[in-house]
């Protein structure tokens, strides 16, 4: 038999199955990748660096889809607000992704250097060294929060009857069906707000 002309395992199918693990269960370990590409456990960690660089091969996945171009519109708040929304849509892809990014240290260059874009823009917008950081975090918890927003079932309240929570029953009616992206619109237009106010008096 010839030797197949594609190799049986590469980085981009461990990766492509550890996502589709993520994205079903929320989690993954090497045996069940090895599983399901139909090889060895062992083979597995002959192309990555154990779980830890699994987890990164799905960090630059899963940000591979956040446009990070955004950053260089003007002014500053133009732009953070385009990568706000371009990362809301990449990890809104992969809610079940987010608890396990969110929570381990980030390695990969690819997503290390998107940072550093953010960071020179910050910074050439005015804001102190001090801010930057602070800024960045705060619009990833807002990000973030609102991308397991778009996952989470239509119905988040499920009311007995309209006699118990009258006014309840009233709000969830009037807010319509874009509820997750009015939420956002209007946490990252306070957010920005705030950063302004942030620019001009520090």
């Amino acid at each position: 038999m010839g030797r197949p002309r594609k190799p049986l395992l590469d980085r981009e199918r461990i990766t492509t199955v550890a996502l589709e693990l993520v994205d079903e269960r929320g989690e993954f370990s090497v045996p069940q990748i090895a599983k399901r590409l139909g090889v060895q456990t062992a083979s597995v960690y002959h192309h990555v660096d154990g779980r830890d660089g699994i987890v990164e091969l799905l960090r630059e996945r899963v940000c591979d889809a956040i446009d990070g171009s955004t950053l260089d519109l003007e002014p500053w708040d133009e732009a953070l607000a385009a990568w706000a929304r371009s990362y809301r849509a990449a990890f809104a892809a992969h809610p079940r992704a987010i608890p396990m990014l969110m929570t381990s240290p980030v390695r990969a260059p690819k997503v290390l250097a998107q940072y550093e874009r953010a960071v020179t823009g910050l910074l050439a917008a005015g804001f102190a060294n001090a801010d930057v950081m602070t800024v960045i975090i705060a619009l990833e918890n807002l990000v973030l929060g609102s991308a397991l927003d778009l996952a989470a079932p239509d119905t988040m309240w499920e009311l007995p009857d309209e006699i118990t929570t009258p006014r309840l029953a009233q709000a969830l009616a009037a807010v319509g069906p874009a509820r997750a992206d009015a939420a956002f619109d209007l946490a990252l237009e306070a957010y920005l707000i705030h950063c302004r106010a942030l620019l001009e008096h520090g």
